[in-house]
């Protein structure tokens, strides 16, 4: 059973637990000597750990997505809290309740999957709405589309993240669509609800979150379109038009080629949902980064690979100091 979770530990302590081996690298020390680099996890967070000692007995005792049991000491490195680990075993892997190691939604997943089924609702046009039915009445895809990240590593990447990450869109949609002329509010929702249906197929999501063979070797917008076409097969005299704006904005949803777009967006909604969807997944990644980063006491994050920048962290308003400027009359001071 698991007691101790990486929310809970601190510097200078020593630390004994079970954790999810999130990824684990041999690399080569400063003096030549090899050590073990390996990111433990569990639903509360991630952390970095280092085996010094007896690399070569052990690197081969535990894998990627393995549960072990570690003793450790926790420690202070450039910033950082790290473990320096001098013991790690593969743990018995029967009976593990392995959501306890996945970080999981912030909210319920019914409520918010209530919410995707009001949006739903709004749709007006009967081949779209049939369209949708066909995916959210599906039980099979539905406990999957609940489930699934929407990510592996960027951003929304806990269970439930495409399920969040698609109604963030779908919401950004209804809030748009009033702002500018002519645009198609059915086919918009209907892409921003689809655009990442592949993700149920392309992600696994039972020990740590990576990419399936189909995910690999296909990718999430072709088996999207894939699943799009099995769905579209049921529906009588479903227009052919349609059905081609609706394919053309998942499959340019991604925007440029170089970011792993088959096509690029060539009609206003699909220009649309390619900034709506890129907007919702960078600001989650930003503000999940500068939510952890703000543990280092800094006015600065550390770099951001994919960002290419460093960003400044607002310090958080002390509600306390706040009232203690409230004058007699209630009104706050200048």
């Amino acid at each position: 059973m698991k007691t101790l979770y990486i929310s809970d530990i601190q510097e200078n302590t020593k630390i004994e637990g079970i954790f999810l081996v999130k990824q684990k690298f041999l690399r080569v020390g400063k003096t030549g000597s090899p050590y073990l680099s390996i990111i433990l996890g569990d639903k509360t967070g991630e952390i970095t750990g280092r085996i010094w000692e007896n690399v070569d007995e052990l690197k081969e005792t535990f894998n990627e997505g393995d549960i072990v049991w570690i003793q450790s000491r926790c420690i202070l490195y450039q910033g950082y809290t790290q473990l320096h680990i001098y013991h790690v075993e593969k743990y018995n892997q029967q009976d593990i309740d392995f959501t306890e190691f996945l970080p999981s939604a912030p909210f319920d997943l019914e409520e918010r999957f209530a919410e995707l089924l009001d949006i739903i609702e709004k749709v007006e046009n009967k081949y779209l709405k049939r369209l949708l039915y066909a995916f959210f009445k599906d039980e099979k895809f539905v406990e999957s589309f609940k489930k699934s990240p929407a990510a592996k590593s960027l951003h929304h990447v806990y269970i439930g993240g495409l399920l969040q990450h698609t109604l963030n869109v779908a919401k950004l949609i209804l809030n748009i669509v009033p702002l500018y002329k002519d645009l198609n509010k059915d086919l918009l929702l209907t892409a921003g609800i689809l655009h990442d249906i592949g993700k149920t197929e392309e992600l696994f999501y039972d020990r740590g979150f990576g990419y399936t063979d189909k995910g690999r070797l296909v990718g999430h917008i072709t088996l999207g379109i894939e699943m799009l076409d099995r769905k579209l097969s049921l529906i009588e005299d479903f227009p052919d038009n349609l059905s081609t704006l609706l394919k053309h904005l998942i499959l340019s949803h991604h925007g440029e080629y170089e970011y792993g777009s088959p096509k690029r967006p060539k009609t206003i909604e699909a220009l649309v949902l390619y900034f709506l969807d890129n907007f919702d997944a960078k600001i989650e990644a930003m503000q999940n980064f500068i939510s952890k980063e703000r543990a280092k006491d800094t006015r600065w994050t550390a770099y951001h690979r994919v960002f290419d920048r460093h960003f400044y962290i607002e310090p958080l308003k002390d509600e306390s100091q706040e009232e203690d400027l409230v004058e007699d009359n209630g009104l706050p001071v200048d």
